[in-house]
């Protein structure tokens, strides 16, 4: 299993509206497109307007095919559209990749 561990800086004043997309249609269209979200958080300090969240791949090359379908799902390009109509929400994107280690083992 590969964990993608997404943050996103958000242009100021966005947060809530990164929050409400993902709330009302991103969830929804990552299932969709084979993408499971386990967590998700914000940053503590409420200023730095940053949210982070994991996504389960079952390896890279799927992660990047499950990718390219959301990127180019009508459904998609219209939300992201709607959303932004008063300017990008997402000021900067950063990915990071982990795998589990064997000596750990997590009882969900």
């Amino acid at each position: 299993m590969l964990y993608e561990l997404r943050i996103y800086d958000m242009h100021p004043g966005k947060l809530q509206a990164i929050k409400d997309r993902f709330r009302d249609h991103v969830i929804e269209l990552f299932a969709k497109h084979e993408m499971k979200i386990t967590l998700f958080w914000e940053d503590q300090d409420e200023a730095k307007e940053r949210l982070y969240y994991v996504v389960e791949h079952a390896d890279m090359e799927q992660r990047n095919l499950n990718y390219d379908r959301f990127r180019n799902d009508p459904e998609w390009i219209e939300v992201k559209r709607v959303s932004e109509l008063d300017g990008p929400l997402v000021k900067k994107q950063e990915s990071i990749f982990m795998k589990d280690v064997p000596f750990f083992q997590n009882n969900k």
